[in-house]
């Protein structure tokens, strides 16, 4: 990732964002959560590279720095709670789209996200059902949400939405991860065996104590 169409692109597939120029001048380029209008992504140009400010989680700011040279606290923001990311080419994209879906993550606080950390706690190897990761989400009864957003998954590396099955174990249609049989593909990878389009989810499936997935 190297242009700010890139990272404007990559920030507008996240659920309710939308793009905004405030200060009349172009070269400053923003993404805003629509719940509640705050920014997650900043995109400007300096120096001869775009330049993105992403909000950070405190665990993870300090690293970031620490990895990259080009990711540098939040210039013209406040430095304990953002990161400025210099697209100079030395940060890997996938890094990149990590850090500014942290920052939608902290910045919006809705359902959909709350669905997408929770698949994401979903170990390889592991799979859990629809109403599994809605209990993991706060809410037993959003089922239907689950599947919903999924489908919708706008960045299926970073939220591995294959590792959700239906309550029997069943996998998605057909073309549901890109193609027929890509779901199961995606399972057998991590370990995890299909037998006619289902897994065993005594084997396979999570469990969940006290909101959490037991270990």
């Amino acid at each position: 990732m190297l242009t700010r169409e890139e990272a404007l692109t990559y920030g507008l597939t996240f659920p309710d964002s939308y793009q905004d120029a405030p200060f009349h001048d172009d070269n400053w380029q923003l993404v805003r959560y629509r719940g509640n209008k705050k920014a997650f992504l900043w995109t400007y140009e300096r120096d001869g590279y775009i330049h993105l400010n992403v909000k950070a989680d405190p665990e993870w700011r300090d690293f970031w720095r620490r990895t990259y040279q080009s990711v540098i606290p939040g210039w013209h923001q406040n430095k304990e709670h953002w990161n400025t990311i210099i697209l100079d080419g030395s940060i890997p994209e996938e890094e990149i789209r990590r850090m500014i879906a942290e920052s939608y993550d902290l910045i919006s606080d809705n359902p959909t996200k709350r669905i997408y950390e929770a698949v994401r706690k979903i170990p390889r190897g592991r799979v859990a059902t629809y109403g599994q990761v809605a209990e993991l989400a706060g809410n037993k009864r959003m089922s239907r949400a689950v599947g919903n957003a999924l489908h919708k998954n706008p960045d299926p590396l970073l939220t591995p939405c294959y590792r959700v099955v239906n309550s029997k174990g069943e996998l998605s249609g057909e073309f549901a991860f890109g193609g027929a049989g890509a779901q199961a593909k995606q399972l057998e990878a991590d370990g995890i065996k299909v037998v006619h389009g289902r897994v065993d989810l005594a084997v396979y499936g999570i469990e969940i104590v006290d909101g959490r997935i037991l270990e």
